[in-house]
């Protein structure tokens, strides 16, 4: 695949591939990157469409905000032309309602496949669904304007986008508990000091410092990179002793790999 190949745009969402490193963008700043079924559809997408070249994908958001969040259309009675509105899926059967929200939900899912490692690059507003999307990434390098916030309590809803999870990870139960109920902004110095963020940059160098990331993150070999993220990640889940299984696990498996010893 040559530099820069462009393998979808379409419903605010371009992907573009440049040997190892994709970037995924949200291409509609007019409504600030608000978000739509058609544009998680698209996300799901991109996900689907990525190279087994790539190793790393960068998420951006065109113009001054990263994502709105949900586009106001939706809580509108008619809602998204030949989409169900809210009404109607609460209509609808609970394994109806289920099996539409999972599909959503599938756009923020594979963020964090252990084959690639994901940043997300957020600058301006990041607001309900457009946090639950930052959080979807592995990694997160803010513009000094961020503001974070989860309004869907506000609106009578949860976060259903796959983001309490890393929500609570990050920051812990209590403040996560305090960030969904009140519904306040998180800006860069309280998001770096709580491991939100990874790293805070200039809005002119949120661009750069992605791509410096990425770089760094492609330095090592991949399949070492793969084990260590899927140790990791799993060990939110893993006592003490079960990680120190899955450690000696994973080092077997690449030392093996590395003396050229195949099953």
């Amino acid at each position: 695949m040559t530099s820069l190949d462009s393998v979808l745009d379409k419903d605010g969402v371009r992907l573009t591939v440049d040997d190892a490193v994709a970037t995924v963008t949200l291409t509609n700043p007019a409504k600030r990157n608000a978000q739509s079924p058609a544009l998680w559809r698209a996300l799901t997408e991109a996900g689907r469409a990525l190279p087994g070249s790539v190793r790393v994908v960068v998420l951006h958001g065109e113009g001054k905000s990263f994502s709105a969040g949900l586009d106001r259309q939706a809580f509108t009675p008619e809602g998204f032309d030949g989409e169900p509105s809210f009404l109607d899926m609460a209509r609808g059967s609970e394994a109806e309602l289920d099996a539409t929200i999972a599909e959503y939900q599938e756009a923020f899912t594979w963020w964090r496949r252990n084959d690639i490692m994901s940043i997300a690059a957020v600058q301006g507003h990041a607001i309900g669904a457009g946090f639950q999307l930052a959080l979807a990434c592995d990694l997160r390098i803010v513009a000094e304007d961020v503001q974070f916030a989860m309004r869907e309590t506000s609106l009578g809803l949860v976060p259903d986008l796959t983001g309490t999870h890393p929500l609570v990870n990050l920051v812990g139960y209590a403040r996560a508990l305090e960030i969904c109920a009140t519904g306040r902004f998180v800006h860069a110095e309280e998001a770096e000091r709580t491991g939100l963020a990874n790293l805070v940059v200039p809005a002119g160098e949120l661009d750069a410092a992605a791509r410096d990331l990425a770089g760094a993150l492609l330095a090592a070999p991949r399949d070492a990179v793969v084990e260590t993220k899927a140790l990791l990640s799993g060990a939110v889940s893993r006592g003490y002793e079960e990680q120190r299984v899955a450690e000696r696990a994973a080092q077997g498996r690449r030392l093996r790999d590395l003396a050229g010893i195949t099953d």
